[in-house]
């Protein structure tokens, strides 16, 4: 009966008191999402690190609205997941997919690829593909990390439409260890940055949505007195490292926001496919999959899968680099298809009793 009660608790005569709450409800609900999403585009642009944070929690919990419907507000909530994994893309510890060995800006491509019909000019959606890929492999290589490097380059090539010519020079850079090359500097992050701002401002000069901030202008405008929040504090240019006080709210964060998001790379007919806009915990993604069916499940299939040489090898680097029990760094280091740090422990212990290793 909730949904049919009208809304005859406001004063405002000009209101037609036959439309019902839920309408009026769903109504506002939109506006507060734009108005979210559209301070998310400008603490982007802005480069506004912690501030784009607290106002990404809020736009999680709005978007899981069920009144929140439709393309355009698909589309937007697409573009936040994109811009989050951008501005992280230098954190690799900074987990998005199920896919742990998913990195931020490779998780950005995947979201960037379902937007592909949404940017309409076919030169900037390959300027930016192309450019997501760079960066990807010069964060890792600024990391150290030149496997991770080479991954990176072989699942764009196998998931992304790129220049064949590109993942040739960006190999070849990788096994040089070319960390300062003039590709990373001419295709740096600040500019992959400058030129998702420009998509940015093409979609919403396309899409207005802006009618909470002009009704928020008008009234703001008739009291001049009260100071914005924004001319109270000092501006941050730059995305820096993020406070202790943006780390703890970042933990804080519990919800997951779901979407339907079909997943072209590894579809699942059974489960529902989807895409988290915000940044997931190890736990988190440990618990989309029953704990005991995943259990089950990855090791049988690891018990079938032999170790070849090249992953013991990869684990006899591994520990010259990292030393013996460091197996979480060391698997963060190397593509060891799917294995997990206690298989690690476990064929390293086989290798010592065989004296394959010293």
């Amino acid at each position: 009966m909730a949904d049919e009660v009208s809304v005859c608790c406001t004063t405002d005569e000009s209101i037609d008191k036959t439309v019902s709450f839920s309408r009026v409800s769903a109504v506002a609900t939109e506006w507060m999402f734009d108005y979210f999403f559209v301070s998310l585009c400008r603490c982007f642009k802005e480069r506004k690190r912690d501030e784009f944070n607290e106002m990404l929690s809020v736009f999680e919990v709005i978007s899981e609205n069920e009144s929140l419907k439709g393309t355009t507000i698909h589309e937007k909530t697409l573009i936040c997941a994109l811009l989050v994994r951008v501005i992280d893309g230098k954190c690799l510890d900074e987990l998005f997919d199920k896919d742990r060995s998913i990195m931020p800006l490779m998780s950005a491509a995947k979201v960037w690829l379902e937007l592909k019909d949404t940017v309409g000019d076919e030169s900037l959606f390959k300027s930016i593909t192309s450019h997501l890929l760079i960066q990807s492999v010069a964060v890792c290589l600024e990391k150290g990390q030149t496997i991770s490097a080479t991954c990176s380059i072989e699942w764009f090539k196998k998931h992304v439409d790129i220049p064949r010519s590109l993942a040739r020079n960006l190999s070849t850079i990788v096994q040089k260890k070319e960390t300062y090359h003039s590709l990373f500097n001419n295709f740096s992050l600040n500019r992959l940055m400058e030129t998702i701002q420009t998509f940015l401002d093409s979609y919403l000069k396309k899409h207005p949505s802006d009618y909470l901030l002009k009704a928020a202008t008008k009234v703001a405008q008739s009291a001049p007195d009260i100071q914005s929040s924004e001319e109270a504090e000092p501006q941050d240019d730059t995305f820096s490292k993020s406070s202790s006080t943006s780390v703890q709210k970042k933990k804080r964060r519990k919800r997951n926001l779901l979407s339907t998001l079909t997943d072209v790379w590894t579809p699942e007919p059974v489960a529902q496919p989807f895409v988290c806009i915000r940044r997931l915990s190890k736990h988190e993604i440990s618990q989309m999959t029953s704990p005991a069916k995943f259990a089950e499940t990855s090791t049988a299939a690891m018990k079938r899968r032999k170790w070849t040489s090249k992953l013991d090898k990869f684990l006899e680097q591994g520990v010259r680099r990292h030393g013996v029990g460091k197996w979480a760094q060391i698997l963060n280091d190397y593509d060891f298809e799917g294995r997990t740090s206690v298989m690690l422990k476990d064929r390293w212990r086989v290798l010592i009793k065989s004296h394959q290793v010293g």
